[in-house]
């Protein structure tokens, strides 16, 4: 039993005419398939007016067995999704403004790059056969945790954490009228 599998995917990547004042495009993941070949340039694939479809990438979807939990959050969505994490590529070597940085099953993995705010990750519908994939990955490697919660440990109010007195015993000593008779 594999630990980790993978599947290739093509990524479809839609660059869009917008009207905007500093830029003329918008790109943007739309889509991914099976059985693409491995490619090392950009394709293109459909046209229509004001739009254009790019075989992007051709790149693994990899699953690994101790993020399954992840995985089954995503299937219990209401349209389970892959995510296609793409980065602007700042140095010019790809010819194109983006490149596709992976494609993932885990929204788990999707949000750390969201929140980078660097790259741009889409939600793409998953294809029956990448769905099927995954469902079965789950099925031999799932395992439902346990909740354990937590017990808090037993703190002793006597002890003075810092050097200083908590402020329940300093207060309680503050209201108390002194022993002595002083006026405390």
């Amino acid at each position: 039993m594999n630990k980790q599998e993978s599947l290739d995917v093509g990524v479809i990547v839609e660059r869009r005419k917008i009207d905007h004042p500093w830029q003329e495009w918008e790109w943007r993941p739309v889509g991914v398939f099976i059985g693409a070949a491995a490619q090392s340039d950009w394709a293109q694939v459909a046209e229509g007016e004001g739009w254009t479809h790019f075989h992007a990438a051709t790149l693994p979807i990899e699953l690994h067995r101790r993020e399954t939990e992840a995985y089954v959050h995503n299937l219990e969505t209401e349209v389970p999704s892959l995510y296609v994490i793409m980065r602007e590529d700042e140095d010019g070597e790809t010819g194109h403004p983006y490149y596709i940085e992976m494609i993932t099953a885990s929204p788990y993995d999707a949000q750390d790059y969201l929140d980078s705010g660097e790259e741009i990750v889409e939600r793409v519908p998953m294809p029956e056969p990448v769905l099927a994939w995954v469902e079965h990955f789950i099925a031999q490697h799932h395992v439902d945790e346990k909740f354990i919660k937590r017990r808090r440990d037993k703190v002793s109010m006597e002890d003075h954490k810092f050097g200083q007195e908590p402020i329940v015993e300093l207060r309680r000593r503050m209201t108390q009228p002194a022993e002595d008779g002083s006026d405390g």
